[in-house]
């Protein structure tokens, strides 16, 4: 079986190079798909839909624009992976978080200790929670194996 998992989340670090190159290494059958992670492209998807003079407004257009993307590779997905860092917060990424638990999709979530306390709920529905890409690489080896 070919599996499809989705990297959601923090878009400023290379965990998910890292986490591709893990699985690639393990010749592990997954397929790999993720947000936008450009930052300026993401924040302009709604502006092919017309300018906007208020910042929500085109906030609003954008975020509906990727959420296409977003959802649909979700949905396709039979793993998510989460990913919070600490320079930013990911609300983006705890939404994600919450649509896989209403789906029932399963999703790990990573990141560092620091931040135990605000994900206590995203983790407690989490079947995993890993520190490191490489704790990734190993839950999914374990799971497509």
């Amino acid at each position: 079986m070919l599996w499809t998992v989705y990297l959601s989340g923090e878009i400023h670090t290379d965990w998910r190079e890292q986490i591709i190159a893990g699985a690639k290494k393990l010749e592990l059958p997954i397929q790999f798909s993720s947000a936008v992670t450009d930052h300026d492209a993401s924040d302009a998807a709604g502006d092919v839909l017309g300018a906007e003079e208020n910042a929500f407004w085109r906030d609003h257009k954008s975020s509906k624009v990727n959420a296409i993307r977003t959802q649909s590779l979700i949905e396709k997905a039979d793993i998510v992976v989460v990913r919070f860092g600490d320079k930013y917060k990911q609300w983006n990424a705890a939404f994600d978080a919450g649509y896989c638990s209403a789906m029932g999709k399963p999703y790990i979530t990573l990141h560092d200790e620091s931040i135990i306390h605000p994900l206590k709920e995203v983790d407690a529905a989490a079947l995993a929670w890993a520190q490191t890409p490489a704790q990734v690489v190993d839950v999914l080896r374990y799971v497509v194996k």
